[in-house]
C-alpha cells in the first residue's frame, strides 16, 4: 500500500501535535503508512522547526513574516504556497479561528481532501467549501469530536433514516455558577477547561457556550439539517459525543473516552477503518448526566440559533463578534457576561444578505468586528 501524504496546518497547536502523535503511532505499527509532506504554524517558529526535525522531509510554513533558516515559506500567503507546491492526499486543518477559512479554501482548490478541525471554515463559508469539494472531487471529514461522531453515526445508519441530531457539551468550567458569579469570572478561570485539553480561545468559548453555538451552526451546515432538528445537551462527563434519532424514534449514541486522537485517527485513515485504542471506554462504574442548556445564563447558544436561522452573513457576524468580544474580555475591557452582550449588539443589525463571493465573506467579517469594537466601547462608558 502506498503511503498517504499529509499536510498539517496548525501543527504546533493541540490538534496538530495530536495528529503527529497519531501518525508516529501508525508508522510504528505499519511502517510507511504516512508521510508528513508539510507542516504549518502561526508564529511558533521554534516548535515548528522541532516538528520538522522529527519529519525531515516536510516543507515548513510560518504564517507570520519572519525569515528563519529551515522554514521555506513565511507570511500571510505561506500556507497557500505550501498547499500549492506540495503533493499530498490530505490536509489536516487545525488552525484556530477565522484564519483557518482561507487554508480550507486553498486545500480544496488544489484537490486535496480536508480533515477539518477548524469550525470557523464551516460557520463562515461552508457553501463555498462544499462547491469547491464537489468541483475538485475532494471530500471533507470533520474532526471536531461531536461532528466526527455525527459523521460516524449518519454514515453507518444512513442519513435518510435520521430525523434529529444531538451534540453534547461539557458545560465548561462555569456550568454550575450563578449569573452573578459569572460576571466576576476572570480570563484565566474561563480558559481552564474541566475535561478537554484545548487552546485558550476555544476553552473560553466553551465557558460561554459560544463553542457549542459554533458547533450547532456547523452541524446544520455539514449534515444539511434544519436548526430546529439539531439539539444540544449538557453532558459533563464528555463520554457521549453525539446522538441521532431515527425515524422510528430510537436514539443512537456515539461514546468514547474524551480523546481527540480518536476522531483525528479516523480522519487520517478515512475511508479505511483501522483498529485503534484511542478513546477506548469501559462503562462499568460510569454515571452519565444530561441536562438542557440554560440559555439565560449562557445566551451564546440562543444567539447562534438566531444567526443560523438568518443565514450565512449572520453566522459570519456571530463568529467575528465573538472573536472580538473574547479579545476584549482577555484584555480586561469587558466582563465575562458581556461577551454575549457584544455579540447580541452586533446581531441586532440586519444580516439577511446573500454571501456570493469570498470577498463578501471578509467584508461581512470586517463589518461585524467594527460593530463589535463599537459595542465594547459603549459598554465601557
Amino acid at each position: 500500500m502506498n503511503p498517504k501524504k499529509v499536510i498539517i496546518l496548525g501543527a504546533t497547536g493541540s490538534i496538530g501535535r495530536q495528529t503527529l502523535d497519531c501518525i508516529e503511532a501508525a508508522n510504528a505499527k505499519n511502517p510507511g503508512s504516512f508521510i508528513v509532506a508539510g507542516l504549518g504554524a502561526n508564529r511558533n517558529a521554534e516548535a515548528l522547526l522541532a516538528a520538522g526535525k522529527k519529519f525531515p522531509g516536510a516543507k515548513l510554513a510560518l504564517s507570520v513574516e519572519e525569515r528563519v533558516d529551515g522554514i521555506q515559506h513565511s507570511g500571510v500567503r505561506s500556507y497557500s504556497a505550501l498547499l500549492k507546491e506540495t503533493d499530498a492526499a490530505l490536509v489536516v486543518n487545525g488552525i484556530s479561528g477565522a484564519a483557518g477559512l482561507m487554508a480550507s479554501i486553498d486545500a480544496l482548490s488544489t484537490g486535496k481532501n480536508l480533515a477539518l478541525a477548524n469550525k470557523e471554515s464551516v460557520v463562515m463559508g461552508y457553501s463555498h467549501l462544499k462547491s469547491l469539494a464537489q468541483r475538485n472531487g475532494a471530500f471533507i471529514v470533520p474532526v471536531d469530536s461531536e461532528h466526527a461522531a455525527l459523521f460516524q453515526l449518519t454514515s453507518r445508519i444512513g442519513s435518510a433514516s435520521v430525523k434529529e441530531l444531538t451534540i453534547t457539551a461539557s458545560g465548561g468550567p462555569f456550568r454550575d455558577k450563578t449569573k452573578e458569579e459569572l460576571g466576576k469570572m476572570r480570563p484565566d478561570e474561563a480558559a481552564h477547561h474541566p475535561v478537554w485539553a484545548m487552546g485558550r480561545k476555544i476553552s473560553i468559548d466553551s465557558a460561554t457556550l459560544a463553542n457549542k453555538g459554533l458547533e450547532l451552526i456547523e452541524a446544520v451546515r455539514l449534515f444539511d439539517f434544519k436548526e430546529s432538528a439539531v439539539k444540544v445537551l449538557i453532558h459533563p462527563e464528555s463520554i457521549v459525543h453525539a446522538l441521532v434519532r431515527t425515524m422510528d424514534g430510537a436514539l443512537y449514541a456515539h461514546l468514547s473516552s474524551p480523546d481527540m486522537r480518536l476522531p483525528i485517527n479516523i480522519a487520517l485513515h478515512w475511508p479505511e477503518e483501522v483498529e485503534s485504542s484511542y478513546g477506548l471506554l469501559e462503562l462499568a462504574g460510569k454515571t452519565l448526566r444530561f441536562d438542557s442548556p440554560d440559555c439565560e445564563r449562557f445566551p451564546m447558544l440562543a444567539l447562534a440559533r438566531e444567526a443560523v436561522r438568518v443565514g450565512e452573513a449572520a453566522t459570519i457576524a456571530y463568529n467575528a463578534a465573538n472573536e472580538a468580544a473574547v479579545e476584549a474580555f482577555e484584555g480586561g475591557a469587558i466582563r465575562f457576561t458581556q461577551i454575549a452582550d457584544v455579540v447580541a449588539a452586533v446581531l441586532s443589525n440586519d444580516w439577511a444578505f446573500p454571501v456570493p463571493s469570498l470577498g463578501s465573506i471578509f467584508d461581512f467579517d470586517a463589518k461585524a468586528r467594527s460593530l463589535a469594537h463599537l459595542a465594547v466601547t459603549e459598554l465601557q462608558c
